[in-house]
């Protein structure tokens, strides 16, 4: 395991505009407030999503698009650099009017209604290939 202590500078709140895409909403908010490092949570729900799940065998990701309204039970994630630009790893839980859920790495969706909070970091945060998983993981 690796770890190092981070101190929070900032915290903020938002609201999601209808019609945006969810992640570039969060990652948006990031680069007007600096911030390269982060945890957030939001709610709310989407009218269409991408979610993806990855594939440990082929080591690549798998794409499952909903052309549905959905609500966003719960969305968790970080802020960090990738590429020296700001990325939004944002993973949701999506519900269907049955109560039927879906979830994974939320790539895309449409905004219907949504709320974030995002606490900031000090210190940045890079991702950097990792040989093991295939993945950008944090440093």
């Amino acid at each position: 395991m690796q770890y190092r202590e981070v101190d929070a500078t900032a915290e903020y709140v938002a609201r999601f505009e209808t019609g945006a895409d969810w992640r570039e909403e969060i990652e948006t908010l990031a680069r007007e407030e600096a911030v390269e490092a982060g945890w957030f949570t939001a709610l709310g729900a989407v009218q269409d999503a991408e979610v993806w799940f990855y594939d440990q065998d082929a080591t690549e990701y798998q794409s499952v698009t909903f052309d549905e309204p959905l609500e966003v039970a719960a969305c968790v994630g970080n802020v960090s650099l990738l590429d020296d630009d700001v990325f939004a790893h944002t993973h949701a839980v999506l519900s269907r009017p049955s109560g039927q859920a879906v979830a994974g790495h939320l790539d895309a969706a449409t905004v219907w209604a949504g709320e974030c909070h995002l606490r900031a970091f000090a210190e940045p945060l890079e991702r950097t290939h990792d040989p093991v998983t295939d993945l950008d993981l944090w440093l």
